[in-house]
């Protein structure tokens, strides 16, 4: 049975797994100090078109999503998102363990709108309640859709005018990236964002995240809070390896293009199908709305995600590919499809 599951089924890309192989028996000092994750940093930074940003390495998002929001906010703000983002929704309570609200704002496809801010800021106007201090985005979003630039100069607009730091959970961002309605790229993020994450997990890495922070204000003691809350990994080398070899003959996005193809493939086909969907994406998560029987037989034959029941028949369902999925298994998951809506 062919797993749509998620992005993060696969190990890890050949060439990762031969980097590590080859590396094996070099020694390095711990912590993220070492030469590859020294060589990582500057392949980023190159990329990035960014010489002063700061980079660490963790191993996984959801610390990186609690170690950046709690360093970068005193114990009475607290963070803005979108209802569907992913500190909301799944990551158990992470961000509020850590003494900080996670507060909804009005979204759209996913994405968090300026006046969604606005409103929660006209809410929080005094010391009774928390401060809002930081908007968290997801780009790609969690339902697969993607940022412009014109949307996050308008997030970054409105940050400014109410001195609101802005952070973006790229666990997927090489997928947006890569979108064919994206027009984003990897030198525009210091121009947006104060502190971001580019994914590594769901992009061919074995394990791993890089922090960014264009913001001098955050980068003080940063190190202090990756080690303080357990995220800092002994041989963090291993970190530094793995996005030394995505950032390098452009596999970053290369893998996540393929991911992307095989996403839109499926889509395309499921269309042609005539299947609706809950919401249209360019991304590698698609979301297409099965009746009760057909869903019930298609999970004899695929793995997927029952994403949200609509009525009493009818259910939205997540679809995603990954870095490492094989174009048989969608033209099988296709033909399947076709067979069942034509029986």
């Amino acid at each position: 049975m062919y797993s749509f599951n998620s992005d993060y089924s696969e190990g890890a890309c050949d060439a990762i797994l031969q980097a590590m192989v080859d590396t094996n028996r070099k020694q390095s000092v711990g912590y993220g100090l070492d030469e590859e994750c020294d060589k990582a940093r500057a392949l980023i930074r190159e990329q990035l078109q960014s010489d002063t940003c700061d980079i660490h390495f963790l191993v996984g998002g959801t610390q990186c999503n609690q170690v950046v929001i709690s360093s970068a906010l005193r114990p009475y703000e607290a963070v803005i998102a979108a209802k569907s983002g992913h500190i909301n929704v799944h990551e158990t309570g992470a961000i509020e363990a850590s003494g900080h609200k996670v507060l909804v704002a009005d979204s759209e496809k996913g994405k968090v709108l300026p006046q969604g801010i606005r409103a929660v800021m006209n809410e929080h106007v005094d010391e009774h309640m928390v401060k809002p201090a930081m908007v968290y985005i997801s780009n790609a979003t969690e339902i697969g859709t993607v940022y412009t630039k014109a949307e996050l100069k308008a997030l970054r607009d409105v940050c400014d005018e109410y001195g609101l730091l802005l952070y973006m959970d790229g666990a997927r961002l090489p997928m947006a990236l890569v979108a064919n309605d994206s027009d984003l790229e990897l030198a525009d993020l210091a121009k947006y964002f104060d502190v971001c994450y580019l994914g590594g997990t769901k992009c061919g890495a074995l394990f791993g995240e890089a922090v960014v922070i264009f913001n001098d204000a955050l980068k003080q003691n940063f190190r202090f809070s990756i080690k303080q809350q357990g995220a800092m990994l002994a041989k963090g080398r291993l970190l530094g390896l793995q996005f030394s070899v995505l950032f390098e003959e452009n596999r970053y996005l290369d893998l996540a293009d393929h991911a992307v193809k095989m996403a839109q493939k499926l889509q395309e086909g499921m269309e042609q199908e005539g299947i609706s969907f809950f919401v249209k994406t360019t991304t590698n998560q698609i979301f297409p709305i099965f009746e009760q029987k057909l869903l019930e037989q298609m999970a004899q034959k695929f793995q997927f995600q029952l994403w949200e029941k609509l009525d009493d028949k009818r259910s939205a369902v997540r679809f995603v590919t990954s870095w490492a999925c094989e174009e048989q298994a969608v033209d099988e998951c296709l033909a399947w499809l076709k067979h069942y809506l034509r029986a």
